[in-house]
């Protein structure tokens, strides 16, 4: 039933938008249908079960599976149960993209941890190759310390503006 307070949508262009933006997510690397299904629930009001987000996308429940999966293991999707039932509903957390960041990170202190083992196997800045390895390691040291800096900003300045 529609909201007499809410405006139309304009599903086309809501369509646009979704296929838009999840072939610019895939341009970049992001996996295609992860972005299609991401950019299907951030465009829905409410939470959508698997089933829908692959109606909404003219695809079948496996690929939406797969999907889902992705986006909830890197924090972009929150996935609930559906009371009485088996399904899962999934929703937007209520900060994706910095909680996407913030698991991310997780990603850049393996490199560090490895990259650590290789100076020390390389001798450090003795060598070409440990000068390389040490030059690899310190930039992701830098990336992980302005990540952090970064969420702590995108925090006060969400806080302002959400209070």
């Amino acid at each position: 039933m529609a909201d007499a307070t809410r405006p139309a949508r304009d599903e086309e262009e809501v369509h646009l938008f979704v296929e838009r933006m999840a072939m610019a997510f895939a341009d970049v690397g992001f996996p295609r249908m992860a972005a299609r299904a991401l950019f299907a629930v951030m465009s829905a009001d409410e939470p959508l079960t698997a089933a829908e987000i692959a109606e909404r996308l003219d695809v079948s429940a496996a690929a939406v599976s797969g999907a889902v999966r992705y986006l909830t293991q890197f924090g972009m999707l929150v996935r609930e149960p559906v009371k009485g039932s088996r399904r899962d509903r999934y929703r937007m957390p209520d900060n994706p993209w910095y909680e996407a960041t913030v698991t991310k990170t997780g990603l850049y202190k393996n490199f560090i941890d490895i990259a650590n083992s290789g100076v020390d196997a390389l001798d450090g800045r003795a060598t070409p190759a440990g000068e390389r390895v040490t030059e690899m390691r310190d930039f992701f040291l830098f990336v992980q310390e302005e990540i952090d800096a970064l969420g702590e900003r995108w925090r006060a300045r969400r806080a302002t503006r959400h209070p």
